[in-house]
């Protein structure tokens, strides 16, 4: 389905994603959180969208993703929706907006879905209660992505930044959660910052798509942050991180340029000014 040379052909639907990863075919996943980039990702024949709470971090400038609400997640996914015809658009439901009861849980789903035009959500974790909340918000008709590892709603739990499933409890327990995931649902699951070799377990060992950032090549299929990919923001270089452009270089020296010929008299010129 994935179309490298560009955008165009019919829409990415999560059957379509289950079938990729049984023909053993990539899935290509980056964020986009406004409609000009949402375009462009769409254009260049990314698979999945992803309008992540990390936008409260990459366009915020915020330290956590806590802080940020529905209304913003659904203000930035309808933008993203306007720019796309093709990829699979994936809406992060931000934090306390599903841990409080599925009740809640189904109905702002539901919400981001009818104000968005998205075609899924995520929730992040794997216990016995999200477990079922995800299960609630299948049965009424939204398909749910999954997140196991990191999970960055849970960062104080956590405490921190860390590496999550090692040692043999952590890992049996991330197996677990795999499986209980793909039993309640989810089209796919997003594995963060774990070992290499057990999230290629946990793909091999369930049938719905993986999807990876620090953890490796063994899952079936890779999601960034677009604006970490394209080199936009210097300040973030996990090892997981591989940058296919330095646009931060380039967009300095072009508002640099800009000034300069601004004070220096040559903008406008005379084909920049109307008769």
């Amino acid at each position: 389905m994935s179309t490298q040379n560009g955008g165009g052909g019919r829409k990415v639907t999560v059957g379509e994603l289950r079938d990729m990863k049984t023909r053993g075919e990539r899935i290509a996943v980056l964020t986009a959180y406004d409609y000009l980039f949402a375009r462009l990702v769409d254009e260049a024949g990314t698979d999945i969208i992803l309008v992540g709470d990390s936008l409260a971090q990459v366009l915020l400038g915020l330290d956590t993703t806590l802080s940020i609400g529905l209304d913003d997640m659904i203000y930035h996914a309808t933008a993203v929706c306007r720019g796309v015809s093709r990829s699979l658009v994936v809406v992060d439901l931000p934090f306390l907006t599903y841990q409080v009861s599925a009740k809640q849980a189904v109905s702002n789903a539901g919400k981001v879905l009818k104000k968005t035009g998205a075609n899924a959500v995520k929730l992040e974790g794997g216990s016995v209660e999200i477990v079922e909340t995800i299960g609630r918000i299948v049965r009424a008709g939204i398909p749910v992505m999954g997140h196991l590892g990191y999970t960055p709603q849970s960062i104080n739990a956590l405490g921190g930044h860390r590496i999550q499933g090692r040692g043999d409890e952590g890992r049996e327990r991330m197996i677990d959660e795999a499986r209980r995931l793909e039993a309640a649902g989810v089209f796919a699951i997003v594995l963060e910052l774990i070992p290499g070799d057990l999230a290629k377990e946990i793909s091999s060992a369930i049938s719905v798509p993986t999807i990876g950032i620090g953890a490796g090549a063994g899952c079936d299929g890779q999601v960034l942050v677009l604006h970490d990919m394209l080199g936009l923001n210097t300040t973030f270089s996990p090892r997981f991180l591989r940058r296919f452009a330095n646009l931060a270089e380039d967009a300095s020296r072009a508002v640099q340029d800009y000034v300069r010929a601004v004070k220096e008299g040559e903008y406008p010129a005379p084909e920049h000014t109307f008769a």
